[in-house]
């Protein structure tokens, strides 16, 4: 009895010290050590049970920390998410005069070409509203395509800037038809039906639009 007694106090001993070595090196030992000298004023025979209970209470509190430090992580980094996206605005309306490739919606598209159009200047910037009856649109037809005659609500000044071909124009029963190519500039008035094809084999026809709307500010069809 004497022995096993002995070898009980020895284990409870061995596991206080480790416990307290333990917190207190990863969390100053401060409440580990409260908790600790609690278990000592219990019976021998209680105190392994004791510490025990001490191991699970501290896990939880660390649980409970690493919880609200991801919480926080997340919180920040949803603020600083929310100021890129700020600055990002902020730059774009100090140059509001620059638009790449996502500035601009596809509205047609086929195996032969597209055409994709920026959105009315004034929403934008405000410091557009002078310009919001024009619109920019531009049109790309690969090689040997035809562009199916259409027509729109809004007179159209186009800028050839890539490629060659033949555009024509049916304006009050009159059809006019020119050869175009790479910094040519033509013009189809509101209503004209137009019609154009690539007349080269190997590169695309791009074309500028300018667009002038006539009814609605900013809006054409």
């Amino acid at each position: 009895i004497v022995l096993l007694l002995a070898t009980l106090l020895c284990a409870a001993a061995a596991v206080a010290s480790s416990w307290e070595d333990d917190n207190h090196h990863h969390h100053g030992g401060h409440k580990s050590g409260r908790c600790v000298r609690r278990c000592e004023d219990r019976p021998w025979h209680q105190r392994p049970r004791c510490l025990e209970q001490c191991r699970e209470e501290e896990r939880e509190k660390r649980q409970e920390r690493s919880r609200h430090e991801a919480d926080d992580r997340s919180g920040k980094g949803s603020s600083e998410d929310e100021r890129e996206r700020e600055q990002e605005k902020e730059e774009k309306d100090r140059r509001p005069y620059v638009f790449d490739r996502r500035s601009f919606r596809r509205v047609v598209r086929s195996e032969q070409g597209s055409l994709r159009v920026l959105r009315p200047f004034d929403e934008v910037s405000r410091l557009l509203r002078g310009i919001r009856d024009y619109r920019v649109a531009v049109l790309e037809a690969n090689p040997r395509s035809f562009v199916v005659p259409s027509h729109t609500d809004a007179h159209c000044m186009c800028y050839v800037a890539e490629g060659e071909g033949v555009v024509t124009t049916i304006e009050n029963g009159e059809r006019r038809s020119y050869t175009i190519k790479q910094g040519h500039v033509f013009v189809a008035p509101a209503g004209a039906v137009t019609y154009l094809a690539n007349t080269d084999g190997r590169k695309k026809l791009v074309i500028t639009k300018i667009l002038h709307t006539i009814s609605v500010p900013g809006e054409f069809q």
